[in-house]
């Protein structure tokens, strides 16, 4: 058993190499084990390119070995034809006679029938060899298919003494508006940079009307490498002003509202009714194959996905500066899972059961 979780341990290393690259996809590795010798191993690399099977089988130099091996992997080999064909008939054409499984897919389209495939043609399969990690590793995977509604991060920045924001009371332009930004940032250019990764690995970025007005974000990865995530604004009357950095075109970009639907380049307007509107907003992505999305402000569009637990995580800097007045930071009732210090800030995490 301690060899299996050793190899298996060896797929999930592998899988993550893929994370921010294949989505909707899941993340996958395999390794293909001859005699207690690793032949072959692969990943998942983009998505609609070759599956971690392929990858691992295409890497054994001597093909005749696969009919002596044990096949491992983090997820169960699909059975359909999807972007490429089913890794399951790939397994079974090579006469692998063993194959040991992190976990079952819980896409309807394979969970299960890679494994019973598999079982008919005569393979030795294995299931639940370190379960909890496989699982944990494409948990927005598995909360896509099983919630049907994207994996969410809530993400914010807060003061020592509690705020997410200055008091905007006193400031009469917006973030759009001003020539010199206003001086409400609460954390360090370290931090500023993980913020800029986490965006790079998940699909889409979200914010509410009062933080597009206030902060004018340009919600891309300009302080990392990857791709820039879509991005989301909820803006109810359609009251921003046009010259905000969500609406350049450079990125494609939503506008959920209550007035229209209009696509223009990469700006497209999506009308929703007024009551009900997150569980709205949850589905439209959901239809569009959005499998993860952080929503990075403001207090009230925050504390909305908190208020209606729809929400997977949470992560909350808190940095050294203090406010003593201003926007209230949300709050999560919830034990922290983790505690991190980069330089001055403090990193807390939450995940919601």
């Amino acid at each position: 058993m301690q060899m299996q979780k050793k190899y298996m341990q060896q797929c999930i290393s592998l899988a993550k190499l893929g994370f921010g690259n294949v989505a909707p996809n899941p993340m996958v590795g395999c390794v293909i084990v001859h005699q207690n010798i690793i032949i072959g191993e692969g990943y998942h690399q983009q998505y609609g390119e070759a599956h971690a099977e392929v990858n691992a089988i295409n890497a054994v130099k001597d093909k005749n070995l696969l009919k002596e091996s044990t096949l491992y992997v983090n997820l169960e080999p699909c059975a359909h034809f999807g972007k490429t064909p089913p890794c399951s008939n790939l397994i079974i054409e090579y006469q692998i006679p063993k194959v040991v499984i992190g976990c079952i897919d819980s896409f309807s389209e394979v969970s299960g029938k890679g494994i019973a495939k598999m079982e008919k043609a005569g393979i030795e399969v294995t299931v639940g060899v370190l379960e909890t990690e496989s699982l944990e590793l494409n948990n927005r995977f598995f909360t896509f298919h099983t919630k049907r509604r994207p994996y969410i991060i809530l993400k914010w920045a807060q003061t020592q003494d509690g705020f997410i924001d200055v008091d905007r009371d006193s400031c009469s332009l917006s973030g759009a508006e001003m020539e010199q930004p206003l001086d409400n940032w609460i954390t360090t250019p370290s931090s500023k940079k993980i913020v800029h990764k986490w965006r790079s690995q998940e699909q889409a970025i979200m914010v509410g009307t009062n933080t597009a007005f206030n902060d004018n974000p340009q919600l891309n990865v300009r302080e990392a490498e990857g791709k820039n995530p879509l991005r989301i604004v909820l803006d109810l009357n359609l009251r921003l002003p046009n010259n905000l950095h969500l609406f350049d075109k450079t990125i494609p970009t939503l506008v959920f509202n209550t007035l229209k639907n209009k696509t223009e380049n990469n700006l497209e307007f999506v009308k929703i009714e007024k009551d009900h509107l997150i569980p709205q907003i949850l589905k439209e992505l959901y239809q569009r194959d959005i499998q993860s999305v952080i929503i990075e402000g403001g207090a009230q569009l925050l504390n909305t996905f908190i208020k209606e637990n729809l929400w997977d995580e949470a992560r909350v800097f808190t940095g050294i500066k203090t406010f003593k007045k201003g926007l209230q930071a949300p709050q999560i009732n919830k034990k922290a899972t983790n505690i991190n210090t980069i330089e001055t800030d403090i990193l807390t995490t939450y995940h919601n059961a």
